[in-house]
């Protein structure tokens, strides 16, 4: 089964670690044994932390136009509600999720345009939209693509603003830089060889001196420090 997932992920943080914007979105084309990404569409997005769900749509989008490129059987949105099929979520099924009013109040605002983009893809390409989150290995993988590629975006922000920027990696995994690639592997247990990566096109990385630390205020969280080089 060919399997498309979107995500966003990594985080530009504060001096406190606090995050402030998410820095990239990836939708990706994962096939069997499902370790990595066959194909990719990532974007820069620099969205408000705050506006996690905001976020999901932009993923479905990515989802949508990844389907226009290659052909998948199933597409898995970063939405942990248990595996429904988008077009069959309503509001009412929402009340009897155990989420917070304030979760509840974000999915309904963003489920109109949710359930829009989902019947397009199973009108036009005869495939099912699940919202079922972090228990899809394809859904990891397309947070760790992000992340490979939200290196990249945080490496040309530090360079273009002559700062260092601190860049919040998605949970349990560490960054590997390899030639013109990065790879960001998980850490999980069972999930040794699961890994996303990015291309170095621009050659960015050249240009950056970067340092891996512990989130000390986040356990199970890495962080970069990205210096330009002088």
């Amino acid at each position: 089964m060919k399997i498309i997932a979107a995500d966003s992920s990594a985080a530009i943080l504060n001096n406190k670690f606090e995050p402030l914007s998410i820095v990239a979105a990836a939708s990706v084309l994962v096939n069997p044994p499902y370790k990595e990404p066959s194909m990719c569409l990532a974007e820069p997005i620099f969205a408000k932390a705050s506006d996690g769900h905001g976020v999901v749509v932009h993923e479905a989008e990515l989802c949508r136009e990844l389907l226009g490129k290659v052909k998948a059987d199933m597409v898995h949105l970063d939405m942990s509600l248990g595996a429904v099929p988008l077009e069959q979520l309503s509001p009412i099924q929402f009340s009897n999720m155990r989420i917070s009013t304030k979760a509840r109040r974000n999915l309904i605002g963003i489920l109109p345009k949710l359930r829009k983009i989902a019947g397009e893809i199973t009108q036009k390409y005869g495939v099912e939209v699940l919202a079922i989150g972090k228990e899809s290995t394809p859904v990891r993988i397309a947070e760790l693509t992000a992340g490979a590629h939200a290196i990249l975006y945080a490496s040309e922000k530090a360079v273009k603003e002559e700062q260092i920027v601190l860049l919040g990696l998605p949970s349990k995994c560490q960054a590997i830089f390899s030639e013109n690639r990065v790879y960001l592997c998980s850490l999980m247990l069972a999930e040794h060889d699961v890994r996303g990566y990015a291309e170095d096109m621009k050659e960015i990385l050249k240009k950056v001196n970067i340092t891996d630390m512990l989130n000390p205020i986040a356990r199970g969280f890495r962080i970069l420090k990205i210096t330009p080089k002088q």
